[in-house]
């Protein structure tokens, strides 16, 4: 089974406008979401605008703060402690990456951390490694919920993840343990990758090297998820060889068109979830 992301995301965003619509006619108020852009690199450029387009879908007021390259880290700092001190505004994102001459840690840990809407936040974090409410990063959160929609109990399953970072790696981790799974994380210093991925009812490819998952890494009737996204040629592909794998697995995500969707719509939830929370 291919995994259609952009179907279940456009169910999700479905969820998320009904109930802003309903809180709307209840409280006349809606969640807004302010996102900062710095820079012009077009990756991030194209990113930020489908989360405007998306957000002003589902009833979310967007706003995004632009900046050139050249800015300060300190003028971007009281740019957060603004939205951190305005009730107008439920979610802060800093779109990712940022120049040299921004401290990454710094803003990250000046964004209020019940308006982070990435779940950067150390506070976050440490909240989902303890196992209590916290916002979840958007791209693990919707890993999760693309898996979930193949099995609903994961207990008991082994789930092997390829990527340690902090962006999706070791949240991933985390959520996949909250559901009772045997959670091994796999690396670049890992000696045999292969073994360990053959182990795995539910693999997660989180490294962005191309086709680096091969057909005889996976276990038949395994579940597949491919968050990687590279360029080869004029082509978009995943971390999985996926015209190899897809006949051998249970479910698998393409890319593009799997994870990526589920990204933003989950952005869209936890920018929802902060308004409520607040």
């Amino acid at each position: 089974m291919i995994i259609d992301g952009k179907k279940e995301a456009a169910i999700l965003r479905d969820e998320i406008k009904k109930e802003i619509e309903l809180i709307k006619s209840k409280t006349n108020k809606v969640p807004g979401l302010t996102v900062i852009l710095i820079g012009d690199f077009a990756p991030s450029q194209i990113y930020v605008k489908n989360k405007e387009k998306k957000s002003s879908e589902v009833g979310i007021k967007s706003e995004v703060v632009r900046y050139s390259k050249e800015v300060t880290e300190q003028e971007v700092l009281k740019k957060i402690e603004l939205l951190n001190n305005d009730n107008n505004v439920s979610g802060i994102l800093v779109q990712l990456p940022l120049p040299a001459q921004i401290n990454k840690e710094k803003i990250i840990n000046a964004i209020d951390p019940k308006k982070d809407v990435d779940g950067f936040h150390p506070i976050n974090v440490g909240n989902l490694s303890s196992g209590y409410k916290s916002t979840v990063p958007c791209t693990p959160l919707g890993c999760l919920l693309l898996i979930k929609k193949i099995e609903s109990n994961l207990s008991g399953k082994h789930a092997v993840i390829i990527g340690r970072s902090n962006l999706n790696g070791k949240p991933m981790a985390q959520l996949l343990l909250k559901e009772n799974c045997t959670v091994t994380i796999v690396h670049s210093k890992t000696k045999d990758l292969r073994t360990e991925c053959l182990k795995a009812d539910i693999l997660v490819a989180a490294v962005g090297v191309a086709n680096l998952v091969k057909g005889d890494w996976v276990k038949e009737n395994s579940i597949v998820i491919d968050v990687g996204i590279n360029k080869v040629g004029d082509k978009i592909v995943g971390d999985v060889e996926f015209d190899i794998v897809k006949d051998k697995v249970k479910a698998i995500t393409p890319v593009p068109g799997g994870v990526g969707p589920m990204t933003i719509a989950c952005l869209l939830k936890n920018t929802l979830e902060c308004f409520k929370d607040r």
